[in-house]
């Protein structure tokens, strides 16, 4: 028979440089009238905000700011957003930064208005439906990183009392209008310019390897790969490239649209990894990627030598795994999880949350929990697969 499936596919983005000049017009197009804009601690007082703060400022009185969003937030960050919101007298969230303060962005909306603990949101089943869908505030996301697409995204992550990433999730999380200005991303250092491309680049290889019928994710996926490959060193090395940063900004949209479709271990690995020991995501999933990438290279075979003709390269699996290890080093990514400070018996401790994780049952390759244990080994140790 032929397939049957359901797509879901974004929002409405301003793309490019100087939209950020945009944004209050992105808010009353998201219906949003006294924004809180939410952002993390760093930026503060940085450059993206400053000009968010000016276009603001042009239709009303300057915004609230809520700027004590952490890396890898937990519940008390969201509880201190969600006073302001209300404090603020806020109708909606202007959300500047990378992941974290999009994320928390996403879930003040989201949370402000609801009855329920958030915890009983969790990307599980139809879990979402125990929302009060008509409380949802509405978002306007600027993102100011190359990587983790939670401006296109329906949900959010955030870590529990355990330490491990929780994923919560709601279609109406989705921001309405995105204002996505390669300009914002300049000021980006290069460890996080990588970490974040790495993670787009993740992105999208893993929604493509996973199973179902999505063309259309699949395409996206394929082609923010392309952009990452050929943007990200010069990126990294020329930061102020605003083609490469453009392409990168374009590539971590995509890659946050084609991984509806799915994720897999890279990511049922990094949650619980950096929910616990609270190393940069993007820079775990850069570590982990070829040790899982040669792990499923029995299930998507076919879909490797496809993706090296595309990427330019002799049409196999082992040319775009060789060319998959040789960038990563390129990059300067860290050879191992050791170099990160990971201890050596995480793996055993994170089997069991990794496992649980929804990206894990997107893996092309059924995972156990002695996989788990042994991919968590063999980055650790910097052995890269033959």
């Amino acid at each position: 028979m032929p397939p049957k499936a359901d797509w879901h596919y974004p929002t409405h983005v301003r793309f490019g440089c100087g939209r950020i000049r945009e944004l209050a017009e992105a808010c009353a197009e998201a219906g949003i009238r006294r924004p809180l804009l939410v952002t993390d601690r760093g930026l503060a007082d940085a450059e993206p905000v400053a000009r968010a703060r000016e276009a603001l400022r042009t239709a009303g009185p300057a915004p609230e700011v809520f700027a004590e969003v952490t890396g890898d937030p937990d519940l008390p960050v969201l509880e201190a957003g969600i006073r302001a919101f209300r404090a603020a007298g806020a109708d909606g969230v202007v959300a500047v930064g990378g992941g974290s303060a999009l994320d928390v962005g996403k879930l003040i909306a989201f949370q402000q208005g609801q009855r329920r603990p958030v915890w009983d949101f969790e990307d599980v089943g139809d879990n979402w439906r125990r929302a009060d869908a008509a409380a949802i505030a509405p978002v306007v996301a600027v993102p100011t990183t190359a990587g983790t697409g939670s401006e296109v995204g329906r949900a959010a992550v955030l870590v529990d009392p355990a330490g491990d990433k929780r994923i919560l999730f709601h279609p109406r999380m989705l921001p309405r209008v995105v204002v996505a200005d390669p300009e914002l991303t300049v000021g980006l250092p290069r460890a996080l310019t990588v970490g974040t491309g790495m993670d787009a680049f993740a992105h999208a290889f893993e929604a493509y390897c996973a199973p179902g019928f999505h063309p259309m994710a699949d395409g996206i996926a394929v082609e923010a790969m392309r952009l990452v490959a050929g943007a990200l060193e010069r990126a990294a090395t020329t930061p102020d490239d605003l083609e490469a940063r453009s392409h990168m900004l374009a590539a971590s949209i995509m890659g946050g649209t084609a991984f509806q479709k799915g994720l897999g271990a890279v990511h049922a690995l990094s949650h619980p990894l950096g929910g616990r020991f609270r190393v940069h995501h993007g820079t775990l999933n850069a570590v982990l990627l070829p040790h899982v990438a040669a792990f499923n290279r029995p299930a998507v075979e076919d879909r490797l030598a496809r993706l090296a003709a595309w990427l330019g390269l002799v049409a196999t699996a082992e040319a775009f795994l060789g060319w998959l290890m040789a960038f990563v080093r390129r990059l300067g990514v860290p050879a191992s999880l050791r170099e990160l400070g990971l201890p050596e018996e995480a793996g055993e401790a994170i089997a069991d949350s990794a496992l649980r994780d929804p990206s894990a049952v997107g893996n092309p390759r059924p995972l156990t929990r002695d996989d788990v244990v042994a991919l968590y080994r063999q980055a650790w140790e910097g052995v890269l697969p033959t």
